[in-house]
């Protein structure tokens, strides 16, 4: 029985209990006032579209809001930190629902970090801060070598899947990312008819088990990728050779959850367990994945191909970068995403113990890029828990181009962190396929709220620069962004992370020596 169930039932029993009292007792008909103010709030509850938690628990919902209302003054005392140190609080969760609904997200009495402490990050500004003319800056993929180059938002909808999220909470991202002008990535899942809902741009991504262009032994179909990858909304491909949030590791959909309609989807028979594989069978090395990319370009008519994964051996990567140089073939781009990325389930100890993190990615496959001379070719897209307009300006500054969101996506959805994806009992209708909770998601007013928070934060992003007296997103630099190292110490990220020479892995007498035995062990031909 579900909350909305229960509701109902316990609303007819308690006017039948209290019509009986009075019947006997005409004194206790006073009791219908209050009866009737809880039925006629909980009816209110169920009929609104605003709150999801309300429509599936009417009345004590109510609960949560008020512990909401009251968690500004209290939120300081529960910070928590990713690997990387990176405040991801209460405060950062309130500042996208703040930002989605529209409301004001500014905050008195100063930050609540210790700016003392070991960690504390900041970007520093100018006396003379400049005026943003540029409010939709946009940042162009493909333009080296592709038909149909593709203008792209610094922020992003990361990828998620229908059947990881609702369908009513993949239509409400598409109706945000359609009102807000950016890209939904599709996750591996296939692109659904729920990605393709309101025409917002898409990056459909191409997982292992290349669900929606798939033969039925499992194996890459070019003929069906070709008619999708045609569609007018798909704007980029990404393959994805791993995720952050469990490196190295595949995943199965068994065959008695398997749908009609999911079948249809990811091009799959029913009856049968969908596996996704941890490796893909349609190459086996660096050399392989580039000539795949540029079959991708070509079967798509010409529009960009990246792909995008956690980095684990450094020299598999370097592999990579040998390939590009042997094969002359380029990715139009390469998503890093960090091993503190998130998902619905994964095993505890790939989600906390598995791969690299964002930040020391990112800076590594950009150095390796510069160490080839191929950066200038490449964009640079980073995924991995970015919330405020600082974390994404942080990574552009350490040398992404755009920037992947999904949690805080979520968070604009109504997302809590129940941490119930699982079980299939979200309670906002977010990461659930329980009609009953998903129907309770409002695809309008989330969609809405998506494209509010987009909005702000490119605004506030903007903000940021002008502060910083600068006037374009590509001046962002590693050393206009500091921390405290250690006590009175403080230290910009050029310092902290050094750049590489543009073109010294290109000569083996100039590969640095840290550099060195990685790249020795780098192999174009095999991982």
């Amino acid at each position: 029985m579900t909350a909305r169930q229960g509701f109902v039932l316990i609303s007819v029993l308690a006017l039948l209990l209290v019509a009986v009292w009075a019947v006997s007792w005409p004194a206790a008909a006073w009791m219908f006032v209050p009866v009737l103010g809880l039925v006629g709030l909980g009816t209110y509850d169920m009929l609104q579209r605003r709150h999801s938690i309300l429509r599936l628990y009417p009345v004590i919902g109510h609960v949560r809001y008020f512990f909401e209302s009251v968690r500004k003054e209290i939120q300081q005392y529960f910070v928590e930190s990713d690997t990387n140190g990176m405040p991801i609080s209460r405060e950062f969760r309130s500042l996208v629902y703040q930002r989605a609904k529209g409301a004001r997200d500014t905050r008195p009495f100063g930050t609540i970090f210790d700016v003392y402490g070991d960690g504390y990050e900041w970007i520093n500004h100018s006396l003379a801060p400049k005026t943003i003319i540029n409010h939709d800056p946009r940042v162009v993929f493909g333009e080296v070598v592709c038909a149909q180059p593709y203008a792209a938002s610094p922020l992003n909808i990361s990828a998620m899947s229908y059947g990881s999220l609702s369908k009513n909470a993949i239509m409400a991202l598409n109706k945000g990312a359609k009102l807000g002008g950016f890209a939904h990535n599709t996750g591996e899942g296939g692109l659904s008819p729920y990605h393709r809902k309101f025409g917002a741009d898409i990056v459909w991504q191409i997982g292992s088990g290349y669900f929606g262009c798939r033969h039925e032994d499992g194996t890459f179909d070019e003929q069906q990728f070709a008619e999708t990858s045609g569609l007018d909304i798909v704007k980029m491909i990404e393959i994805k050779l791993s995720q952050g949030a469990k490196p190295g590791h595949g995943g199965i959909l068994p065959a008695a959850k398997l749908t009609e309609e999911i079948a249809a989807i990811r091009k799959v028979p029913m009856g049968q367990d969908v596996v996704s594989p941890a490796a893909h069978s349609a190459f086996d090395a660096p050399d392989g994945l580039l000539r795949f990319v540029a079959r991708l370009r070509e079967l798509s008519g010409g529009k960009p191909v990246g792909f995008k994964l956690c980095i684990g051996s450094k020299s598999e990567f370097l592999g990579i970068c040998k390939a590009m140089l042997e094969t002359d073939i380029r990715p139009d781009f390469i998503t890093i995403d960090g091993s503190e990325g998130g998902t619905g389930a994964a095993p505890v100890e790939l989600t906390n113990s598995v791969g690299t993190p964002l930040r020391d990615g990112l800076i590594f496959v950009d150095r390796a890029l510069r160490g080839i001379g191929l950066r200038r070719d490449i964009r640079l897209v980073a995924a991995g828990k970015a919330v405020s307009a600082f974390h994404v300006a942080r990574l552009l500054a350490l040398g992404a181009d755009t920037v992947n969101a999904a949690r805080a996506m979520m968070f604009a959805l109504g997302c809590i962190q129940s941490r119930s994806c699982n079980t299939d009992k979200c309670p906002t209708g977010v990461a659930t396929q329980d009609p009953a909770r998903y129907r309770a998601l409002d695809i309008g007013d989330k969609g809405r709220r998506v494209a509010s928070y987009h909005k702000k934060m490119i605004d506030s992003l903007l903000e940021l620069l002008a502060a910083a007296g600068l006037e374009k997103l590509e001046d962002l630099r590693p050393h206009h962004i500091h921390q405290r190292v250690g006590g009175a110490e403080v230290r910009h990220y050029d310092e902290m992370y050094p750049s590489l020479r543009a073109g010294c892995l290109l000569n083996v007498e100039t590969v640095p020596e840290e550099w060195r035995a990685d790249w020795m062990r780098a192999d174009a031909n095999a991982w």
